[in-house]
Order: C-alpha cells, then structure tokens, then sequence
C-alpha cells in the first residue's frame, strides 16, 4: 500500500531500497523555505542496518503490513529451533542466530510466541512478555534479612543469571521480564 511520506510514524514497516525497514524514528520538518519533509531512521528487519533517509512530503512509499500468527515452541534440533502453527499444525524450523542468542534461554516447551512474517517469510519473533524459572543456585537465606535494596545473584532453571532478593532460597519460582532478564515478583 502507497502512503504519503508525511504519515510515516515509528513502528510502520516500509518497502524501500529492496529492504524491510521498521522505522525508528520520524520527524516531519516544514521549514519556512522550500517543501515539507521527513527525517526517518529505519531499522532493516533481515540485516540489522540502520538508515537515515530524507523524503519529501510528496514522496509515495511502500506500507508493508505483517502477518503475525500464534506459534508453539516445540524443541531444539540442533541448529534450529522447531516451532508449530498453532492454527494449521505445520511446524517450521528457524536459525538460532535469526532467534537470537540472548533469547533461546527463555524459550520452553509448549510456549506461546508470535511470528511475523511478509509472504510466506518470518521476519520478527516476539516472546512472551515474563516467564516463570525456578531457582536452580544462590547464596544462602540469612535470617532477619529484608527486602532491602541488596540483591544477591541467583542461576535460574534455563540457566541464566539473575539478581534476586536477598530472602529467596533455592527451589522458589521466580518471574523474569524476557527483554531485560531481571526479576519481576515472586511467582504465585
């Protein structure tokens, strides 16, 4: 779909250069001499590259809108990870480099995840926003300690590290946000 270069907003998508670009950032500049334009910083969804771009305000781009769909997380092959439609029960395999290194440890059987796609081709995967570890090792629980602003460091069930509370023992379940990898609560 053709828009206007002056409704670009962050978050749209755009077809540009033989790319997929989410943009970033978008600043609309009327100065008092000569046309309208945008600034836009854009994000390429396959490469990684950023770009900087000017468009006129009567320039035309491409909006390219993604499919996203409800896939379960099923298990690790090796290089890939496999991951199952949750509609049609077709499974696809994607890299581990394309998930992301940091990522794989959240991911647990049966997990729900959305995968956007553009023609048949994933582009984006999204996790789950917190999930529940165990706390596998950390230091001891000393009595009359409080919830004080000290945490202590803790290896949770998927093997990451996390700094936890200075009350929480071993065996606890804990909630860790998926983009920071910190602890949240104690899971109920």
């Amino acid at each position: 779909m053709k828009i206007n270069a002056n409704t670009i907003k962050p978050g749209m998508v755009l077809q540009h250069n033989g790319g997929l670009w989410v943009v970033t950032k978008a600043s609309h500049v009327k100065p008092g001499k000569g046309g309208a334009f945008a600034n836009v910083e854009a994000k390429n969804l396959e490469t990684g590259n950023k770009l900087n771009e000017r468009f006129r305000s009567e320039d035309k781009v491409e909006r390219v809108t993604l499919e996203q769909r409800d896939y379960s997380y099923l298990f690790d092959n090796g290089e890939t990870l496999v991951f199952m439609d949750d509609e049609s029960y077709e499974q696809i395999e994607l890299q581990k480099g394309w998930v992301g290194e940091d990522r794989i440890p959240y991911l647990q059987e049966g997990m729900k995840v959305i995968i956007e796609s553009h023609e048949e081709r994933p582009i984006g995967l999204e996790l789950p926003e917190q999930v529940v570890l165990e706390v596998v090792e950390t230091e001891p629980t000393v009595k009359g300690q409080t919830a004080s602003s000290s945490y202590k460091p803790a290896k949770a069930s998927n093997g990451i590290r996390v700094m936890i509370p200075p009350f929480m023992s071993t065996g606890e379940k804990i909630v860790v946000d998926t983009s920071t990898g910190e602890y949240v609560r104690r899971a109920d």
